[in-house]
């Protein structure tokens, strides 16, 4: 293999702690265990990149593995061993329960079908989580022949374990030190090797994917779904990367595994692991009727009540699962969280108790030979010991003063999206200390505000009253402009955004020439310090320099009016037409360019789903629009619910069809300024 830039700069800032991950899956798919034991293995002895070391340390993880991981077919020989030479080591899980008859405890290992194993209670005390599920540790088991002759005896006893995890208490330093050498893009990438995949082969949305998917590694009680297309590893990083997380197949879930067991008083996997993944979502049920509503409590404060006592915990809970159609097709037959199991899918509140829905359908199919990593990445018993480690920091002081929250979002639709931000923070900045520009604050905002939204608009699919407002919007510092969030998956660049634009951008339709018919535009209108007026369009089409030519002499002209006192001719304005039909002459479209010059300088938002249409003249008063009623049936086709156009043409609407009046919401304008105010925020 050779090293590129990024292997080098891991080197460099990670010594002793990288691993090549191509060798990792070479060992993991020969041996019965999960790809963490192997990297343990693999960071101990390999966790170099000089070619020599790493070929001495694998033979020494191949005789371990080779010796310690127990075959099909294979425990007897175990037995035997511990039996005929004395104690044996061996990997494997280890679980534990309380033998209530004898007053001790007892150990389960699988892979050897023992489950009445003697453990010694300093152990279990030490080691809790095997109470729960058990976790993969390197087990020293003895066998006692004099106990064997007892009546009941049990030969067998653990006698030592090491869990497969980082003991070093001092992992969080070491990751805020070896951070400072990457760039944002960089370290992104970097976390992705680290997960064993291949950034160079994703796109920005795939590997934002990702990192929604790392997020309940390092926040407390984050509740995460993912849905979309099978075969894209959303269950992969919850089984194989960390030890302090678990994955439950589809399948039925117990009350008892997963909070507490009511007769014993044993916890549960929400309080043993940092994350507790459910598979194959949509066949999950649970064996007692108020399952599921104790899960939504758990998922709402972290608590749960059995009995007389409140039980706190921080697992997070991540559900997964496959859409059998397009995302497309399920938008269609129902909404996009119709996959969960039928207590789940049409329960508004329990959708409100998942922070973020991440889309799976932007990640693509596995390809082993494409998107998994060849490079080095960190060890990841090292990188999920810090990852738990971070689950302590709160980090919503990068927020304060420098991000304000639209009106549409309510209180827990807030803490859904400080959440997700604190997760994003942990993973990308791991260093409280470093500083957070206002361009990478931008993007984890909007990610974290796309993926909570993601879920209130399937909740305005269920119940349209109660959720109706689902614009999400941030205003990034004292000063900055109102910024709306969309979810990319329910709309198309070609149709009308229920959302606000931001300011200078239109929505228009123009009336187009007699061999086109009309046309949708967006007109898009910035300005800055300077003179004059610069159209990007290239070449520009002639009818469209005459519109703008127009809307700019009646700006000058009504400047008092549009804009007060600001001085129109002290701006320099960009202007660019974008057509989106057979029409691209961009004619008669002046009432919709002086609305993007006013809202440019105003700096305020066009109204969301809202269409302008209109022709001026340089005296400041309206054309004829021509043909009115194929505007309004073109406006219905994009998706507008509001129209804006002339008084004028009120009476050639008297023939607009019954349906149209019915989907759509016509305003009149007397003159232009009246059509501008009305089309602005």
């Amino acid at each position: 293999m050779e090293l590129d830039a990024l292997d080098i700069a891991a080197n460099e800032a990670f010594p002793g702690y990288l691993v090549r991950k191509d060798l990792v899956r070479r060992y993991a798919r020969q041996y019965p265990v999960p790809t963490y034991v192997v990297e343990f293995l693999l960071g101990r002895y390999c966790a170099s990149v000089d070619e020599a070391e790493i070929e001495e340390g694998l033979a020494i993880v191949e005789r371990q593995l080779d010796g310690r991981t127990i075959r099909a077919a294979e425990q007897e020989i175990f037995k035997s061993r511990a039996r005929e030479e004395g104690p044996v080591r061996l990997i494997d899980i280890i679980r534990a329960r309380l033998d209530a008859k004898n007053d001790c405890y007892v150990a389960e290992l699988p892979s050897l079908t023992l489950k009445d194993a003697r453990i010694g209670t300093p152990l279990v005390t030490e080691n809790q989580r095997m109470l729960a599920d058990g976790f993969y540790a390197e087990v020293t088991l003895e066998y006692d022949p004099v106990i064997a002759q007892e009546r009941n005896g049990r030969p067998f006893g653990i006698q030592a374990l090491r869990p497969i995890q980082m003991s070093n208490p001092n992992v969080l330093d070491v990751l805020a030190r070896g951070r400072r050498h990457f760039t944002t893009a960089e370290w992104i990438d970097f976390l992705l090797r680290s997960t064993g995949l291949e950034p160079d082969t994703m796109d920005e949305r795939a590997k934002r994917v990702v990192l929604l998917r790392l997020i309940p590694f390092v926040e407390r009680n984050y509740n995460l779904v993912e849905l979309g297309p099978r075969g894209t590893g959303k269950s992969h990083i919850y089984q194989q990367v960390s030890p302090f997380s678990h994955l439950i197949s589809g399948g039925r879930a117990t009350v008892a595994k997963m909070f507490v067991n009511m007769a014993s008083g044993q916890r549960g996997l929400v309080c043993h692991y940092d994350v507790v993944c459910f598979d194959e979502i949509a066949g999950v049920s649970f064996d007692q009727k108020d399952g599921v509503n104790i899960m939504k409590g758990y998922m709402a404060s972290g608590e749960f009540s059995r009995g007389k006592e409140s039980i706190r915990a921080e697992g997070s809970m991540v559900m997964v699962g496959n859409f059998n159609v397009s995302v497309e097709q399920q938008q269609r037959v129902g909404h996009l969280l119709s996959p969960l199991p039928k207590q789940m899918r049409d329960d508004t509140a329990f959708h409100d108790r998942i922070h973020a829905f991440a889309p799976g359908w932007d990640f693509p199919k596995l390809d082993p030979r494409e998107h998994l990593t060849d490079h080095f990445g960190l060890v990841n018993d090292f990188l999920s010991a810090c990852w738990t480690s971070l689950r302590a920091q709160p980090r919503l002081s990068a927020l304060q003063n420098r991000v304000f929250w639209g009106g549409a979002l309510s209180g827990r639709d807030i803490e859904a999206v400080h959440k997700t931000v604190s997760g994003l923070l942990k993973l990308i900045f791991p260093d409280p200390d470093m500083e957070v520009d206002d361009e990478d604050l931008e993007w984890i905002v909007r990610l974290a505000l796309e993926s909570r939204r993601r879920v209130k608009e399937q909740q305005k699919r269920c119940l349209k009253a109660e959720f109706r407002n689902t614009h999400f919007s941030f205003t990034l510092g004292v000063d900055g402009t109102e910024q709306f969030v969309a979810t990319p998956e329910l709309h198309s660049d070609e149709a009308i955004d229920p959302d606000p634009l931001p300011p200078g951008q239109v929505w228009a339709i123009g009336p187009g020439l007699p061999e086109t018919g009309p046309g949708l535009y967006r007109i898009e209108v910035t300005e800055g310090p300077g003179g004059g007026i610069r159209i990007l369009n290239h070449p520009v089409p002639p009818a469209f320099r005459e519109s703008v030519r127009v809307a700019e002499q009646n700006l000058y002209a009504s400047a008092a009016n549009l804009i007060g006192d600001r001085d129109a001719r002290a701006h320099e304005y960009t202007v660019q037409l974008r057509p989106f039909d057979a029409d691209a002459s961009g004619t008669r479209l002046g009432v919709p360019v002086l609305a993007a010059f006013v809202g440019a300088l105003l700096d305020r938002g066009t109204r969301g789903a809202a269409i302008i249409a209109g022709p001026l003249n340089l005296g400041g008063s309206l054309d004829q629009l021509a043909d009115p009623v194929a505007i309004a049936e073109l406006a219905v086709d994009k998706g507008a619910s509001v129209l804006l156009l002339p008084v004028t043409a009120r009476r050639e609407l008297m023939n607009l069809p019954d349906d149209i009046w019915t989907k759509l919401n016509i305003e009149f304008y007397g003159d232009a300024a009246d059509g501008v105010f009305k089309l602005l925020e």
